[in-house]
């Protein structure tokens, strides 16, 4: 007995351990649909326009000759939106809608990679823009060009795939604007921002 009983604690301490790392790395595999790409590219007003890639975010065109319309896909790469799911969960699909910022005299935003204007501190015009449902569309992100950020970019549609605290994956607290519990369905308690994309270094 002196023999077995250290053997079989050490036995199941190793699963105990095992089991707990599991859980720890949970996650799933990545499977983005046929047609979906993270980087796009657009003719606008005679100008190459940049779009994109974000974390997780990946779009396809609803037609491929008309890139104003976009269908998107949004995973938990990396744990980067929750932890509440698996890295890769599928956290929203929804749509893009190309558009405009109107001219307000106001300087974009320059500087970080993105950089956020909340509504609360937005001209009143560029909110105006958003498509309808206007209580849908809470997201602008830009496009960018060789100089930076323009005023061309995409307003998002997003719908919740499952249920989550959208907290940056821990990033955030409850204070954050960003900070909200989503279900499934369209998600009208996301951060209502717009984001003005630098680009990426690639493309300077």
């Amino acid at each position: 007995m002196r023999i077995r009983f250290p053997a079989l604690l050490l036995i199941l301490l190793t699963l105990a351990a095992g089991c707990s790392g599991q859980k720890e790395a949970e996650t799933v595999e990545l499977r983005v649909p046929r047609g979906y790409q993270q980087t796009l590219e657009i003719s606008s007003g005679g100008r190459i326009l940049s779009f994109g890639p974000f974390v997780g975010y990946y779009f396809k065109p609803e037609n491929p000759r008309d890139l104003t319309r976009l269908s998107l896909i949004c995973f938990n790469e990396e744990q980067f939106y929750t932890n509440d799911l698996p890295e890769n969960a599928m956290l929203f699909t929804g749509e893009a809608v190309f558009g405009t910022l109107p001219e307000t005299g106001r300087p974009i935003a320059t500087g970080d990679r993105i950089n956020p204007v909340f509504f609360s501190e937005a001209p009143e015009p560029w909110t105006a823009a958003r498509p309808e449902p206007q209580d849908e569309f809470l997201h602008f992100h830009s496009c960018y060009d060789a100089s930076g950020p323009v005023l061309s970019g995409f307003w998002i549609r997003h719908v919740g795939e499952a249920s989550f605290t959208y907290d940056m994956g821990g990033r955030v607290t409850e204070e954050s604007p960003l900070y909200h519990r989503v279900t499934p369905g369209p998600d009208k308690d996301f951060a209502r921002i717009i984001e003005f994309d630098q680009g990426t270094a690639e493309n300077q």
